[in-house]
């Protein structure tokens, strides 16, 4: 029988629970073990609930997804044009600092070749749809457009990493550099606008 208050939605925001505890790493590490532990049950006693760990950690970064993709929508909603690029880069280091476990759930790419992650890569694709539309903004030739997507991502997203890990230990101003970083980058992708 299972336990009263426990269900599949208690199960996922224990296992958040557990990502967000676990730091940039909270995602990788998570494991049945941890949630059953918070939820005060034996592990076998989630398989009532979730079809194990490789369905939990699509139901997780599911929620995480959405959550990433509904600060890139609020971007969306309030700036345009040239701004938009800039506003985005901000609003994803924003989220992987208040929450890098969940940030790390978003960045994972093993639900291309999993046939049960559809909605994960759908909700993926809508993410990487906001950024193509951010980079349209700033007149990017559809030709380039890919190239100007990864461009963004993979830049923000090494600051980022880099940032959560320690990896700037000079006492010069971090903020600054991501600045000079998205600055540089948004200059740079504004050279091959058709404007």
């Amino acid at each position: 029988m299972p336990r009263a208050g426990l269900d599949r939605a208690t199960v996922v925001d224990l296992a958040l629970a557990v990502v967000d505890d676990g730091g940039s790493t909270g995602f990788s590490d998570l494991t049945l073990a941890a949630v059953a532990a918070r939820a005060g049950v034996a592990v076998p006693s989630l398989y009532k609930h979730v079809a194990g760990l490789p369905a939990l950690r699509r139901e997780v970064a599911l929620v995480c997804i959405e959550e990433y993709d509904a600060a890139l929508r609020s971007v969306r909603a309030d700036h345009s044009g040239a701004d938009l690029v800039p506003a985005m880069a901000r609003a994803i280091r924003d989220v992987a600092r208040r929450s890098p476990g969940r940030y790390q759930a978003v960045q994972g790419a093993a639900w291309v070749h999993d046939p049960d992650a559809h909605a994960v890569r759908e909700a993926s694709v809508r993410v990487v749809d906001r950024i193509a539309d951010a980079v349209a903004a700033l007149g990017i030739p559809d030709d380039r457009r890919i190239d100007a997507v990864r461009a963004v991502r993979a830049a923000v997203h090494g600051f980022v990493v880099l940032e959560l890990d320690g990896g700037f230990g000079m006492p010069d101003d971090v903020d600054t550099s991501f600045d000079f970083l998205v600055t540089g980058l948004v200059g740079g992708l504004e050279r091959l606008s058709v404007r």
